[in-house]
């Protein structure tokens, strides 16, 4: 058995200072998600100081779902500073092919070569330039049908990208993982993947990234299911996971990866 709560139990020694330039719907919501997993999270967005402040974090998240021009500044700024230190950074492309404002914003942040892209299958291959049938910020597509682009990402930026879905598929160009925790329930909550993003890449600080992600990515959907045995609907559902994430130990994640070479 593969002991992929060692990821955890790292994440939390370092109790890792995450900078988070993400979109307004999921700011609350992901601060009280990276708290409970044990991240210290930083919302820092503005341009006029994102980029000082990526000098002092130890990771960086960027989400483009209320993307502005000034956001995005701040987030070039933010991006070269982690990109120059070697800190982990994490793009998660928002309905990334619905504008052309977000496509232009897609590719000037990929050019800035991310250590982690965490995305759905439709924003996984309208990033890559493959045609995607998404409906906004949902996924139209299969995470099977964007393992090909996710590989080719991957190879392009140097990095890991993980296409999250019912089974999660995560690769480095090379290796790859197919995850198979989490409920149901978690789609209906609303930034339930913008808030994994931030613990992405508090686990990628200091571990091999490709694995580290893997390990985020059992540990959040395992406290996922372990919130739907309790959860009475959505509103419930909210309390247990962030419940689940604080109580889960390095020991549950690694009983409970479902986690398989691809």
């Amino acid at each position: 058995m593969t002991d992929w709560g060692t990821h955890l139990r790292t994440m939390r020694a370092n109790a890792p200072l995450v900078q988070n330039i993400t979109n307004f719907v999921a700011m609350n919501v992901m601060a009280n998600v990276m708290l409970a997993a044990g991240a210290s999270p930083a919302m820092v967005h503005d341009a006029g100081e994102a980029g000082e402040f990526a000098g002092i974090a130890q990771a960086l998240t960027l989400n483009i779902g209320t993307l502005s021009p000034d956001w995005l500044r701040g987030m070039e700024a933010a991006a070269q500073v982690a990109h120059d230190r070697g800190s982990p950074w994490v793009l998660d492309p928002v309905a990334v092919g619905a504008t052309a404002m977000r496509r232009d914003a897609g590719a000037r942040l990929l050019a800035l070569k991310p250590s982690v892209i965490r995305g759905n299958a439709s924003e996984i291959l309208a990033l890559a330039g493959t045609a995607a049938a998404g409906k906004g910020a949902d996924a139209a597509d299969s995470v099977d049908a964007a393992e090909g682009a996710a590989r080719d990402l991957a190879r392009l930026t140097g990095g890991v990208v993980a296409v999250t879905g019912a089974q999660d598929f995560v690769t480095d160009g090379a290796r790859a993982f197919r995850v198979g925790n989490g409920h149901p329930m978690m789609p209906r909550i609303t930034v339930m993947g913008c808030s994994l993003t931030g613990i992405v890449a508090a686990f990628a600080v200091g571990q091999d990234t490709l694995r580290a992600t893997v390990g985020a990515l059992a540990y959040y959907g395992l406290a996922g299911e372990r919130a739907g045995v309790q959860a009475q609907g959505p509103g419930s559902f909210q309390v247990a996971f962030l419940d689940a994430l604080h109580a889960l130990t390095p020991e549950d994640v690694s009983a409970g990866a479902q986690v398989m070479q691809a």
